[in-house]
């Protein structure tokens, strides 16, 4: 029978996305692994790949078109020897009803009368029971409760081998136990003025809308959720940077021949790695009701692109070197600007940086972004008069940081215990090549 194509789950935040573009036409074959379509997600533009062979017998999402619930159907695939005619209702949505042909074709050496029209569609606590039109027709006949019936077809969709098979009462096997339960959807935007209301306040001032697009719809409801719903606190640490300048431009110049050139950055990752393997209470993530403690140092690093931002994840940081760290972080940010990235890059990790010193921002609090335990907010290095070891006054490059916690799983003697471990490890870099 046809195969339905659904709206793919391209991350496990995605609750919806934009049908960018169709590789295929109707009456084109298509063979497993080919490239259907883009879709668009809340970060990224992906390619969706063939998972069945067969000929595209209907495509029932254009191009552009955005708002696509994740497994809305967007296409029918059909196999050998089936045509357009053998398909029949599906669950996409569509602006007015449509007829639907009949499913599957009549037994062999039945008669040539037309069929009666299917029973409506079924509905079981206010969902749709998916069931093609012939087995619903056998189900009224034989007095069955397609409730009681789980389907064998695609996507848990009711056939008719599965009415036949069934008894009045029965439930045939559960062809969808394995299914992955579905996420929670992400938390609304928090309750504010209406649309309207605003509108109205600002109905005398010229102004442009601006649509909100996936992304951005994102940022703003899971940073509302973090903010309200992480009980934040803040430590804050001035980090003396001279002696890791020093040290940086003595490796660039040595490292100048292969081409690399390590950023205070990517010393900032570093540190970070070893200070969750030298706190390893720290090196944790909320969990719901309890936390999970991680061996290793996942850092995820926050990167600005256009309309938002993405967090790339460096796994394993602590094992690896500065220049294997550099070109990573390279790599990844330029990927996340062109919106490149597979959702395993930037999904995970335990601990986030935001470095907003490079655009000349002295200090800031950054939001936790859960479950994540912890960020660091890093801002530029200044110019200021510090008070030497030797109680001689001086002038040294001062780094000002802030490490945003969430309480429920680092207290504060252990958010200073690693704020300290930050600390101490960018004031003596070489340490951290041990």
């Amino acid at each position: 029978m046809p195969t339905e194509i659904l709206m793919p789950a391209l991350s496990p935040t995605m609750e919806e996305g934009t049908l960018a573009k169709w590789h295929v036409k109707e009456g084109d074959t298509v063979s497993s692994g080919d490239i259907m379509a883009e879709i668009e997600t809340d970060k990224a533009t992906m390619e969706f790949e063939a998972v069945d062979e067969g000929v595209m017998g209907k495509i029932l999402i254009a191009e552009g078109t955005e708002g696509v619930k994740v497994n809305d159907v967007i296409a029918v695939l059909l196999e050998e020897g089936e045509s357009a005619d053998d398909i029949g209702e599906t669950s996409a949505p569509a602006p007015a009803a449509q007829p639907a042909a009949a499913a599957e074709a009549a037994p062999a050496g039945g008669s040539d009368k037309a069929a009666p029209p299917a029973p409506a569609a079924p509905v079981k606590d206010g969902n749709r029971i998916f069931a093609t039109p012939l087995a619903r027709r056998i189900a009224a006949d034989k007095g069955l409760d397609l409730a009681e019936i789980t389907g064998s077809g695609p996507h848990g969709r009711i056939i008719k081998a599965d009415v036949e098979n069934a008894k009045p009462g029965a439930k045939t096997a559960d062809a969808s136990a394995a299914a992955p339960k579905a996420e929670a959807p992400a938390a609304a935007m928090a309750a504010g003025p209406s649309t309207d209301a605003v509108l109205k306040t600002y109905a005398d001032r010229p102004f442009e809308e601006v649509k909100l697009d996936g992304m951005r719809k994102t940022i703003a409801a899971r940073l509302t959720e973090a903010k309200q719903s992480v009980p934040h606190f803040y430590l804050r640490r001035d980090i003396q940077l001279d002696a890791l300048l020093k040290f940086r431009s003595q490796l660039n110049k040595q490292l100048e021949p292969r081409g690399v050139k390590l950023s205070v950055n990517d010393f900032i990752i570093k540190a970070c790695a070893l200070a969750l393997q030298q706190v390893p209470e720290a090196n944790a993530v909320w969990a719901g009701d309890r936390t999970l403690q991680f061996e290793k140092s996942d850092v995820a690093v926050a990167v600005a692109i256009e309309g938002g931002l993405f967090t790339p994840v460096l796994k394993d940081a602590e094992m690896k070197s500065l220049s294997a760290l550099s070109a990573e972080m390279k790599d990844l940010a330029s990927r996340a600007r062109d919106r490149k990235l597979a959702p395993h890059e930037y999904q995970g990790g335990s601990f986030a940086i935001s470095n907003l010193g490079m655009f000349g921002i002295d200090n800031f609090d950054a939001i936790i972004n859960p479950p994540h335990a912890a960020i660091l907010a890093v801002g530029a290095g200044v110019k200021k008069p510090i008070v030497g070891a030797d109680g001689e006054l001086a002038v040294g490059t001062v780094m000002s940081t802030t490490l945003s916690v969430d309480h429920r799983v680092i207290d504060g003697a252990l958010g200073a215990n690693l704020l300290q471990a930050i600390k101490d490890n960018l004031e003596n870099p070489m340490t951290m090549l041990a």
